[in-house]
């Protein structure tokens, strides 16, 4: 095996993942194919297949989506609700990888299941360092996701007029409330 092998190999990972989360987010899981992804990465077909086996696999290693949460723990309590949703609306304002997610959570199981256990390990553990009671974690983390998937979904994939025109500061005072309840609220 020469030094440059892996580097290529590497180089190879990487541009199949790039041109899935593009066409993922372009076409959603459903019409996205193999075929184009590997035209996109400008690679024979098969190469996907040899790095990623399926594209239900590729799906979930383009889907590595981090939520980059900050720690709840160090938020000013009172002010929780108003940052998440600062948070979300810097994040997630360009990320392909959150649309192309969306798009395919809504018609398939597999990126559906990718949601769920992104948002459930990711939001739980932080909803549980500030809510009243740690046994709620996991309801409040899952009320708090139907408003951040829905802004996310109204305001970046669909363009809903007004929900896309609002400025941050309107979105954070309609939604800031609300989260912080969910967060904190008895």
């Amino acid at each position: 095996m020469t030094p440059d092998r892996p580097r290529r190999s590497s180089a190879t990972r990487a541009a199949i993942l790039d041109a899935a989360r593009e066409r993922f987010a372009a076409d959603g899981y459903e019409r996205a194919t193999i075929r184009a992804i590997a035209a996109d990465a400008a690679i024979d077909p098969s190469m996907v297949m040899r790095y990623y086996g399926s594209k239900e696999k590729l799906f979930a290693a383009a889907a590595d989506f981090d939520l980059r949460l900050p720690d709840f723990a160090e938020l000013p309590r009172e002010h929780a609700g108003e940052l998440l949703v600062r948070h979300v609306l810097n994040r997630w304002s360009d990320d392909e990888t959150l649309f192309a997610l969306l798009r395919a959570g809504v018609t398939n199981p597999a990126a559906a299941e990718r949601m769920r256990t992104i948002f459930a390990a990711q939001l739980g553990p932080q909803v549980a360092k500030v809510c009243p009671d740690a046994a709620e974690a996991p309801l409040r983390a899952g009320l708090i996701s139907t408003q951040v998937l829905g802004l996310a979904l109204c305001r970046f994939v669909l363009k809903l007029p007004p929900v896309a025109d609002l400025t941050a500061d309107e979105t954070v005072h309609w939604l800031g409330p609300t989260l912080q309840r969910y967060l904190t609220g008895s």
